[in-house]
C-alpha cells in the first residue's frame, strides 16, 4: 500500500511503516495538485499536518483513498463527517504533542512576565548604549511560583499544562465543559508520584481569580476571550493561546493591552495565520511563534509512531 505524508513524518514512523511492507512517500506536493498527485501514485493513506486540508473537495476528486490521518491533535483541515460518510479512515494523534504544547504555553509566560520577548528585540539595537535604561525598563518582572493559572478547555494539553503550573509552585484553576473532577498523578524523575484533586470552575471565576490564562479548546464558531472577558481579568494578568487562530479575537486584545486591561500575551497561533496582522507582529506586549507547539523531535517522533500503529491497524 502507498502512503504520501505530505507534510513530512518522523524517520522511526517511516522504518516502522516500511517493515509492515508499506510505500511511504514524503514528496511535499502542492495542494492544487494534490487530488492528481493522489490518483496517479495510487496513493490509499494521505497523512498530514495541519499544512495541507483533506477538505470535500479533495475526498470527492480520490476515490481510492482510504484512510487520512492527521498528526496532530486538531482536524479543522479535514472534512472529517464527510470523510468518513465515504468510507474513509480518519485518524489523529491526541496524545502526542501535549507536553510540547505545555513547555510552550510557559514559555511564552516566563518570557511575558520578565519582558525577554521584548527585552530580546531591544538589546542588540541598544544594550550597548541604553542598558541602563533597559534594566529599568524590564526591572518589573514577576514569579510565577504562588500564582494562579486559569486553563480553559482541560483536555490532554490542558491537563499537561496544569501539571507543569502545579510542578512550578502555581494555583491551577480550570473550565470545561466535559470535565467536572480531574485527579492529576505528577511523576518526578525518582519515580515518585504524586496526585492532585482539581474541581471544574466557571469560565467567570477563571478569569476574575487567574494571573494567568492559557487556552486549550478546538476550532470555534465564535470567539471564547474577546472585549467582555479581558475586562474581567486583572489589569497584570497575561493570556496565552497555544490552541487555534480564531478562538481569541486579536483586535480586542490589542485594545486590551493597549489599554492596560491585561498585561501581555503570548501567541502561537493567529486569526489570519499564515499572515498574522501586523498590528500583532509590531506588538511590544505580545510574545510570538509561529504556530511550533507540537514541533518538538520528541513530539514529532511519538506523533510519527503513535500515526503508524493506528494506520497499520486499520490498513493491514
Amino acid at each position: 500500500m502507498k502512503l504520501l505524508a505530505n507534510d513530512g513524518i518522523s524517520q522511526s514512523a517511516i522504518e516502522l511503516f516500511e517493515k509492515e511492507g508499506f510505500e511511504i512517500n514524503s514528496t511535499k506536493v502542492a495542494q492544487e495538485q494534490l487530488a492528481n498527485y493522489i490518483n496517479e501514485n495510487n496513493i490509499t493513506g494521505l497523512l498530514v499536518r495541519s499544512a495541507t486540508e483533506a477538505k470535500k473537495e479533495l475526498v470527492d476528486a480520490c476515490p481510492n483513498l482510504k484512510l487520512i490521518g492527521r498528526g496532530g491533535v486538531g482536524m479543522d483541515n479535514i472534512d472529517v463527517d464527510y470523510a468518513k460518510s465515504k468510507g474513509i479512515h480518519v485518524v489523529n494523534t491526541p496524545a502526542s504533542s501535549s507536553q510540547s504544547v505545555a513547555e510552550l504555553v510557559f514559555a511564552h509566560l516566563l518570557s511575558g512576565s520578565r519582558f525577554l520577548h521584548d527585552s530580546n528585540r531591544n538589546m542588540p539595537l541598544d544594550g550597548d548604549t541604553k542598558f541602563k535604561q533597559l534594566k529599568k525598563s524590564y526591572a518589573q518582572g514577576a514569579e510565577l511560583r504562588g500564582r494562579t493559572l486559569g486553563i480553559i478547555g482541560f483536555g490532554r494539553i490542558g491537563q499537561a499544562t496544569a501539571k507543569m503550573a502545579i510542578g512550578m509552585g502555581m494555583n491551577v484553576l480550570y473550565n470545561d465543559h466535559h470535565t467536572n473532577e480531574v485527579s492529576l498523578e505528577i511523576p518526578f524523575f525518582d519515580g515518585q508520584k504524586m496526585s492532585f484533586e482539581l474541581q471544574n470552575s466557571s469560565v467567570d471565576t477563571v478569569l476574575k481569580e487567574s494571573d494567568f490564562v492559557s487556552v486549550h479548546v478546538p476550532a470555534q464558531n465564535g470567539y471564547i476571550l474577546g472585549k467582555k472577558e479581558f475586562e474581567m481579568m486583572k489589569p497584570t494578568a497575561g493570556v496565552v493561546n497555544a490552541s487555534r487562530g480564531g478562538v481569541l479575537d486579536e483586535v480586542a486584545l490589542v485594545e486590551a493591552l493597549d489599554n492596560e486591561k491585561i498585561a501581555f500575551a503570548g501567541l502561537d497561533v493567529f486569526e489570519s495565520e499564515p499572515k498574522p496582522e501586523i498590528r500583532i507582529l509590531m506588538h511590544p506586549k505580545i510574545s510570538m511563534s509561529p504556530h511550533i507547539g507540537a514541533s518538538t523531535q520528541e513530539a514529532q517522533d511519538r506523533i510519527g509512531v503513535e500515526l503508524a500503529t493506528q494506520v497499520i491497524k486499520l490498513l493491514k
